[in-house]
């Protein structure tokens, strides 16, 4: 009987690691730039191309490797930061598995370049699917370039699940983000398609935060400083009023190492209660630095989790920390709407001397004595009388009108003439500032006022970005906006269909993340403007959809959503009228852009069945 169990073959066994270490172009990244941070690399550049799809290249001034190293570092399991099981509980590196070579190079073209600096030439090593195809000598500067092209190439099934390239963009420049939060000290620069997207010079950590986030974001730091025998915590949180509708700026760094932990994230929540807007969510940057013999970070393939040995007492710390934080710096408004201004004591009449009032008498008044009119009276009462006698103006006028033959009076319509039946009148009122109750002629209607203003918006961008552009209101005064380079960029891409709902942008005139917008939507007014940009970024910085109209359908829910009215507004009779119109005039008014109910009605029936007994 044949034995049933094999030893898989080296390239297959690392095409299964792959499937946990190189997930998208993204895991590519955050694998080579950890490298090159473990070389003790102060500059590096990172070379992108179509998303990563066809080239990731880093380039690094590091340490560099010998040629029996340079061939090493693409096996299995071979790695320079550990050499015992006890190093685990002591790791002070980014890599330590000895799997990111090995399984990126599985599924990929490789070309490295390496050479240390007391070295006179390099070493150059081609490898195609776990297969060194060449190995010489090279000249080339000291450290090391690693190019990885066609990502997936030997894997097609891998490569069609790939999303579109803004997706994978995104998520690229996610992972640049974290690794140059994490090292302000190491400069970068990246370059996507020959566009340099970001060149972070060596900074201090704030510098770095507002090099990548923008300038908008510097005023708005709040620094943050803790340090106990359990763990030391630095870094930044933000105030309050520069909360967004995303959660996009939210990092835990533990030893300059990036992590997920809601655990933690629940302590920056509660320390943020009650100073937060509904549905908005604090900026933080903290560094917690930490005893490595005091956490596992060999719990997920990718490491950005991690198990603290003593979680609770970080969790107060933290939470602590930020509160402290918030009230040191005056971050929470003390308003009293209490106090009288006019009782305020000037400084420079603190210590001046008291002076008596002056009283003026005219001693020559006589009550009993009749007074001249002053002109002013006599003026005003010449004017009025000029007005007295206004109906000779007309005389002689209605005789002619009786006389003409020609002449036609219009008949007088009354308002209750409008209508054939009284029964069908319109008659609503609003209930909890929330519904908008209807009568109709079978029953009542009862409409939620946000959804169905919702509907109706939705139904009128999508008509102006596929059919007609939108009317856009003019500023006099151009407003600015301050984004991050990578939000610019996705603003640019949404432009077009932006600007046939009425927003006008000016981006040639950009500078530093600055965008000036020069006109708006007519239906949005000016207090709106921010939250709408900033929902739109959100939304998208998750991926453009490649579909002209997924774009154009989700980008006209987002502004519906955040343009209609909200419940909780009392609205005048004609608006909840206008609203009832409106609504009924729409192609789907039963449900809302994301398919909630809309209205609700009740006939007769189903209102006698109420009261009956």
């Amino acid at each position: 009987m044949n034995d049933s169990i094999k030893l898989l073959p080296d390239h297959v066994a690392n095409q299964i690691a792959a499937g946990e270490v190189v997930q998208r172009p993204a895991s590519v990244v955050k694998e080579l730039l950890e490298n090159a941070i473990d070389a003790e690399s102060t500059s590096m550049t990172l070379i992108v191309k179509d998303s990563g799809k066809t080239l990731i290249q880093v380039i690094d001034d590091g340490k560099g490797m010998t040629t029996t190293d340079a061939r090493m570092a693409f096996e299995r399991h071979a790695t320079s930061k550990i050499s015992s099981a006890e190093d685990l509980f002591d790791l002070h590196t980014k890599g330590f598995r000895g799997e990111a070579l090995a399984s990126i190079a599985a599924v990929s073209h490789v070309e490295l370049k390496t050479k240390r600096a007391e070295e006179e030439t390099g070493t150059k090593i081609l490898i195609e699917g776990s297969e060194v195809k060449a190995q010489n000598p090279c000249v080339s500067p000291s450290g090391t370039s690693i190019g990885v092209k066609n990502l997936f190439y030997n894997i097609p099934a891998r490569r069609n699940f790939l999303k579109s390239d803004q997706v994978e963009q995104r998520h690229i420049i996610d992972e640049f983000q974290r690794v140059a939060l994490a090292h302000p000290d190491v400069a970068f620069k990246l370059i996507h398609n020959g566009n340099e997207l970001f060149q972070l010079p060596k900074n201090n950590a704030r510098q770095r935060i507002v090099g990548i986030m923008g300038k908008k974001i510097n005023e708005n730091l709040v620094p943050l400083q803790e340090e106990t025998d359990l763990i030391k915590i630095s870094g930044f949180v933000t105030k309050p009023s520069y909360a967004k509708r995303s959660r996009g700026e939210q990092f835990f760094f533990v030893n300059n190492r990036f992590i997920k932990n809601s655990y933690l994230h629940h302590a920056i929540i509660q320390a943020f209660e009650g100073l937060l807007k509904p549905k908005t969510h604090p900026s933080y940057f903290i560094y917690l630095d930490i005893d490595p013999k005091s956490i596992d970070i060999n719990i997920h393939p990718t490491k950005t989790e991690i198990k603290f040995e003593d979680e609770y007492g970080i969790y107060a710390i933290l939470r602590s920390a930020v509160k402290h934080s918030l009230g040191q710096f005056n971050v929470s408004p003390v308003l009293d709407f209490d106090r009288d201004k006019s009782l305020d004591t000037d400084y420079r009449t603190e210590k001046s001397n008291a002076k008596l009032p002056k009283v003026e008498v005219d001693r020559n008044f006589n009550p009993f004595q009749d007074q001249p009119k002053s002109r002013k009276a006599t003026s005003q009462f010449q004017h009025q009388n000029q007005y007295s006698t206004w109906e000779t103006l007309y005389s002689g006028l209605t005789e002619d009108i009786e006389n003409s033959e020609d002449f036609q009076f219009e008949s007088k319509i009354q308002p209750d003439q409008l209508f054939d039946d009284t029964e069908h009148q319109q008659h609503t009122f609003q209930l909890m500032r929330k519904y908008i109750v209807s009568s109709s002629s079978s029953g009542l209607i009862l409409v939620n006022q946000h959804r169905a203003h919702e509907r109706i918006l939705y139904e009128q961008f999508l008509s102006q970005i596929t059919q007609e552009a939108g009317h856009s209101q003019q500023l006099m005064f151009p407003l600015s906006l301050e984004l991050s380079s990578d939000e610019v960029d996705l603003l640019e891409s949404l432009s077009e269909s932006l600007e046939l709902t009425g927003f006008m942008f000016d981006f040639s005139k950009s500078e530093d993340g600055v965008v000036n917008i020069n006109g708006i939507p007519s239906m949005l007014i000016e207090s709106q403007i921010y939250e709408v940009i900033d929902e739109l970024i959100a939304d998208f910085k998750a991926g453009i959809p490649d579909s002209g109209f997924d774009r154009n359908n989700r980008l006209s829910m987002i502004m519906a959503k955040n343009m209609a009215i909200a419940n909780g507004k009392s609205l005048k009779t004609e608006e909840q009228q206008d609203i009832i119109n409106a609504l009924f005039s729409c192609k789907e008014p039963s449900v809302s852009p994301t398919n909630q109910p809309v209205f609700v009605h009740m006939d007769e029936n189903a209102i006698d069945k109420i009261f009956r007994t």
